[in-house]
């Protein structure tokens, strides 16, 4: 089964940052995707480097892609390099 960009994408919509109530598609939090067989590669950030749910966000990416069809095994990884910033807001990667 192949796996497309747009089936995580649609996944990780349903994962909403608890404090500002948007996704973190939506929020611009997701930098990278990348989809090797059936194992997913993701890079986001969070909104600040301190976050007190930066595990438990990871969390609910690794399981929300889980989900998907195909998928077998998910890697998320958080980066702070570049910081995010509100202009990234409405700006999806997925690359």
């Amino acid at each position: 089964m192949t796996i497309s960009s747009a089936s995580i994408m649609a996944a990780l919509r349903a994962v909403v940052d608890p404090e500002l109530g948007e996704s973190v598609v939506d929020l611009g939090l997701i930098y990278r995707m990348q989809i090797e067989a059936s194992r997913v590669h993701i890079t986001m950030t969070l909104t600040a480097q301190g976050c007190p749910l930066r595990d438990s966000l990871a969390e609910w990416v690794r399981r929300a892609i889980r989900e998907v069809p195909g998928v077998d095994d998910v890697e998320v990884i958080v980066t702070f390099d570049p910081p995010w910033t509100p202009d990234r807001i409405g700006r999806a990667q997925s690359r």
